[in-house]
């Protein structure tokens, strides 16, 4: 989810380093960051002049309420007031990983083949409003599974509202580094559930490229409408950066796409007495080439034929906000992805020339008060069999499901020290009924697919 400018710290030490880096740094810039007022960081609640629930479901981040989805797209400019303060926040993970079984081998450098704990996210944001009608999210991720502090999800943004006959409209163009980074509903792959999970366990053997593998590697540029708070239609284009600038910010390469990758997005939302409902569609193409390692172990480009993906999708949201103690929400997104391997077919990296994928996420939340949480999802993964791209069963046919529980002590308007304290305390577990297509032997040496069944705890903190 978040892959990661210029400095590493391994293992305990750089764990140990971060942290008290980061407790460094928040009490040096609490005097600039930290007004008489009762209204400060996170950066958007400090702006806005509003407790982090008003623009997210749960206490905060990152489900967002219609209040949140308009600020996003009038790009992080709406103020209360005059406000000459950075714009900084900061955000910690810190989490404990239980699989079923341990993993045949240490997830990585440092860790155990079990029951590992760990600083797993602490970033730094530059958040909010820049001009009258631009803003900004950028983040800086540290993780310490990477041991790497780098370049994360960065969105800015120009907006402006105008009027045609008898309807009101917002435009606006985002210059931002993951394709569906953009969007305000909770369905497409850059914000979907789970928002926080393990990074030490293992995978989904594939799923289509809008879903992360271009997230951070590309540069896009977007232009997007919304009419009358309803319909709402975005189209732009994303390039891969180059692997040396890629590198300079701890960033992996996954290959250079060839040309420019389209992205387009459209969705219609009704409006409810007590909520809405959202349908819509997206669909992404790209064609993206091999990569190699150097002399050096550099990752570089590989020049030649590219591979062409292909993905449409259909997604659908629906909240129930009614004023009062209990919130609800469902999502969903299926993506089909068609494959055409021209690259990786040539070199002997597939057994076909064409194949295919599909993906489904599903999830349905309720809340008791922004305080109280819980979450059912599921997630399927499935397509073609290619042995040679997926070995054993040649299958990459995945299935979970995860229960999720939260506690928010803070976030609230009312909350102790609001808007500068918020906590997410979660405990989650997810179950594998198939695993690379298979439930017995998935790895040909005898593991089964609820050996990869995994317990996730974790605190979240954001100040």
């Amino acid at each position: 989810m978040f892959k990661h400018c210029g400095v590493s710290l391994k293992g305990a030490q750089g764990h140990r380093a971060v942290t008290l880096a980061l407790l460094f740094f928040c009490a040096n810039v609490s005097s600039l960051l930290f007004s008489a007022e009762a209204f400060a960081v996170p950066a958007f609640a400090r702006q806005t002049h509003q407790a982090c629930a008003v623009c997210h479901i749960g206490g905060f981040g990152p489900q967002l309420t219609p209040y949140g989805r308009q600020f996003k797209l009038m790009g992080y400019t709406l103020r209360v007031g005059s406000n000459t303060k950075v714009p900084l926040a900061l955000m910690l993970i810190e989490s404990y990983t239980h699989t079923a079984k341990a993993q045949a081998s240490a997830p990585a450098n440092g860790f155990s083949t079990n029951n590992n704990t760990q600083l797993q996210q602490a970033s730094v944001f530059l958040a909010g409003g820049i001009t009258d009608h631009m803003g900004i999210f950028a983040q800086a991720t540290y993780q310490q599974s990477s041991g790497l502090f780098g370049w994360d999800n960065t969105d800015l943004r120009y907006a402006r509202t105008f009027t045609m006959s008898h309807h009101t409209a917002i435009w606006g163009v985002s210059l931002n580094n993951n394709p569906s980074l953009t969007d305000v509903f909770n369905t497409t792959p850059a914000w979907q559930f789970p928002y926080a999970l393990s990074n030490i366990t293992p995978a989904a053997p594939a799923v289509p490229i809008l879903m992360g593998a271009l997230a951070q590697q590309a540069v896009g540029l977007d232009a997007y409408t919304q009419i009358d708070g309803k319909l709402y239609v975005e189209g732009g284009v994303y390039r891969t950066l180059s692997p040396a600038f890629l590198r300079d910010v701890n960033v992996g390469f996954d290959g250079r796409v060839a040309g420019v990758a389209p992205y387009a997005r459209i969705a219609y939302t009704w409006n409810l007495k007590n909520g809405n409902i959202e349908l819509g569609g997206l669909a992404f193409s790209a064609r993206r080439g091999l990569t190699a390692v150097n002399r050096t172990g550099q990752i570089v480009a590989v020049s030649g034929p590219s591979d062409s993906f292909r993905d449409v999708g259909a997604d659908a949201s629906y909240q129930l906000l009614n004023g009062g103690d209990h919130i609800v929400t469902a999502n969903a997104l299926y993506l089909h992805e068609r494959e055409r391997l021209d690259a990786t077919y040539a070199s002997g990296g597939s057994s076909h020339l064409h194949d295919s994928l599909h993906a489904l996420n599903i999830n349905a939340s309720y809340w008791y008060r922004n305080t109280w949480g819980a979450t059912l999802g599921m997630s399927s993964s499935d397509g073609s069999k290619d042995i040679i791209r997926y070995g054993n069963n040649g299958s990459p046919n995945t299935s979970s499901r995860t229960v999720e529980l939260d506690w928010n002590p803070f976030g609230k308007a009312d909350s102790w020290q609001a808007p500068f304290a918020n906590v997410r305390v979660g405990l989650q577990y997810t179950w594998y009924t198939k695993f690379s297509g298979l439930v017995h032997n998935i790895d040909g040496a005898g593991r089964k697919a609820a050996d990869n069944n995994t317990l996730f705890l974790y605190l979240w903190m954001a100040i």
